[in-house]
């Protein structure tokens, strides 16, 4: 027996998909809202979305100092829209039926209540693992 045989592939545990109601305006036919599933993001994936969302912006006072900057509605929405399996956000009808044609367009007219979309951000953020929300991060760096 190999002394890394705890860390092959066959031995990873495998995380579930989650079903998850974001919203309390879009409802079933028993009348109660409509869980959409959701699966687990890789860390590469995770890594693809913070590059995709992060810009450089400029250090105050110093002209040829650049910080990067993560834009976290952008990059959460981004995460949310990579970990949906259901409902199928590229749809071409349902995006039709919002007039909207993005997937991104599509949660915020889906969701279009302020606070439940933050409810929605913050139970992504624990669903894919992290205890903090970036926010609550943010204001901890900050102090």
């Amino acid at each position: 027996m190999s002394k890394f045989s705890a860390f092959m592939k066959a031995n990873k545990k495998v995380k579930e998909n989650e079903k998850f109601a974001p919203t309390a305006s879009l409802l079933g036919s028993d009348g109660t809202p409509v869980r959409w599933e959701f699966r687990h993001i890789s860390s590469k994936e995770n890594e693809q979305l913070r590059d995709a969302n992060t810009i450089e912006v400029q250090v105050t006072g110093k002209p040829n100092l650049f910080r990067p900057k993560l834009i976290t509605s952008k990059y959460l929405m981004a995460m949310i829209v990579k970990s949906t399996v259901f409902p199928d956000l590229y749809d071409k009808e349902l995006q039709d039926s919002y007039g909207v044609m993005t997937p991104e367009d599509l949660v915020y007219a889906m969701v279009d209540d302020a606070g439940e979309m933050q409810d929605f951000q913050l139970w992504m953020q624990k669903f894919q693992g992290f205890t903090k929300s970036l926010d609550e991060k943010v204001d901890e760096a900050k102090n």
